[in-house]
């Protein structure tokens, strides 16, 4: 591994980091905060770290597969346990576990929050918090490719380990002007969202953060009863919208830009994800039309959480605890489904399951045909072998954490529905579960032991696994 590149790009990302802090803390200046010399470290320290890491690179820019993965892994703890600490030295959090816990949580999009009383934060902190779900979305690294001038030899390796999807590919000739596509696309339906919720009557700062977190698929609200507090089935029809658009590819968005809008409709994962939110919606509404007044209020509610569990967002306009057992099961299969390939959504991801699918289908038919030659296809496209391999690789892993997590987190004694569902949430970046985790309830009450393994699962969820493994692997350390 060559430390003096990754440690080089690990100063860049603090230096990201400690501008963008300056954001919240413009804000508590202008309210008059009891929380600005948080920010003031915080911003401080992190900018020296910054510049003590990036001090010295070697002049070869060249980065590996694995330098790539280590930086990635790397890049997002470290920002995270430096991110933590507004809410740590303000004393709102007086946690670190708990600080980090939260901050993981919005860096990763996660949602999943700690806090009992939301309301209680002051806006700064209520700002870096939805903030963080927004410069996570797209991704941390992704956002330094599309605006500092890295070289071409040090960008792919590093969009590769971070953007979700069982393979990564680049929009035009250079990884940089990929990642300042994607991110122009981010930012301008970021802006249309907010405007659209400040047509529907929402507050300008709350409009701003709910936007950040349904952007970036996050799904921390600053109201302690999520976005049901707004009582506005405008607003609820809007962000439930843009949580579906915000699930889907964003390459995508780039062929409807070029006009190409024949790619965009015959895209087979964009069929499969639509076709399983508007099935799932329809059953949930009729399951539970006996609870609301109307259909209209039956479809409304449904909508909204089939699409914040499919976009992995976490937003909440109704407690899904209380809803029939037929409902809360469509939810948790929806948790692991997730949405689409190269969007800001969690979860396995429709792409991936389609491969493993289809390679299973084509396990059984070599059964029976031993000497046909049976390839894997999607969108006319013969799938490698390569990627049959990752994704098969990657649900192995993904299974083995998910049971050890399970496990360790049982010994705090909570039900199984709850210890169950609080490893979906986090580990495929949900936010809320069921039981004690669900929409009206937090991670709280949780021991240290149990928020550490479920921070670790938040970071591996995000980053897919291999990057968050790659640095327990003592050949990834070796020069």
């Amino acid at each position: 591994m060559n430390y003096r590149n990754v440690l080089s790009i690990l100063g860049i990302a603090l230096k990201a980091e400690g501008v963008l802090l300056l954001l919240p803390l413009l804000i508590s200046i202008c309210c008059g905060e009891d929380c600005i010399h948080s920010f003031v470290i915080t911003a401080l320290l992190t900018l020296f770290l910054g510049f003590i890491f990036s001090l010295k690179r070697n002049r070869e820019d060249n980065l590996t597969a694995k330098d790539g993965f280590i930086i990635c892994g790397l890049s997002w703890l470290i920002l995270s346990l430096v991110g933590a600490l507004p809410f740590y030295l303000s004393g709102y959090i007086p946690s670190y576990i708990d600080a980090v816990f939260e901050t993981v949580s919005g860096f990763t999009t996660t949602g999943a929050s700690i806090l009992t009383d939301v309301e209680a934060l002051p806006k700064g902190l209520l700002f870096w918090r939805s903030f963080t779900h927004w410069i996570g979305g797209m991704g941390v690294l992704v956002f330094i490719l599309a605006i500092l001038p890295l070289s071409q030899s040090r960008t792919m390796h590093l969009m590769k380990a971070e953007v979700p999807g069982p393979k990564v590919g680049k929009l035009v000739s250079k990884a940089r002007f990929t990642a300042q596509i994607l991110y122009a696309i981010y930012v301008v339906m970021t802006f249309i969202q907010m405007a659209m919720l400040l047509f529907g009557g929402m507050p300008l700062f709350d409009a701003v953060v709910t936007s950040f977190a349904t952007a970036g698929t996050g799904g921390f609200a600053i109201t302690n009863t999520s976005i049901a507090a707004y009582d506005s089935a405008y607003i609820d029809i809007v962000i439930t919208i843009f949580m579906i658009l915000f699930g889907i590819n964003f390459n995508l968005y780039f062929f409807i830009v070029l006009g190409d809008i024949k790619s965009v409709i015959k895209n087979r994962e964009l069929h499969v994800f639509l076709c399983i939110f508007v099935i799932s919606t329809l059953l949930i509404t009729f399951d539970i039309s006996s609870i609301y007044d109307s259909f209209g209020q039956s479809l409304r509610h449904s909508a909204f959480q089939v699409s914040t569990i499919m976009s992995t967002t976490g937003f909440a306009t109704a407690d899904y605890n209380l809803w029939p057992e037929f409902s809360k099961t469509i939810l948790v299969i929806l948790m692991f489904i997730g949405s689409c390939a190269g969007s800001t959504a969690g979860g396995i991801k429709v792409s991936r399951i389609m491969i493993l699918i289809k390679s299973a289908i084509r396990e059984i038919k070599k059964l029976i045909m031993p000497r046909a030659i049976i390839s894997v296809k999607i969108e006319d496209k013969t799938v490698d072998n390569d990627t049959i391999s990752g994704a098969q690789s990657y649900l192995v892993l993904y299974f083995i954490i998910f049971s050890i997590s399970t496990l360790i987190i049982s010994i705090d004694q909570f039900d199984l529905i709850t210890n169950f569902t609080a490893i979906t949430a986090c580990l495929n970046n949900i936010g809320p579960g069921l039981g004690v985790v669900g929409p009206t309830g937090n991670f709280s009450q949780f021991s240290d032991i149990s928020k550490i393994v479920l921070i670790f699962d938040m970071l591996a969820g995000r980053l897919e696994i291999f990057p968050i493994l790659m640095l327990f692997n003592p050949y990834a350390w070796k020069k």
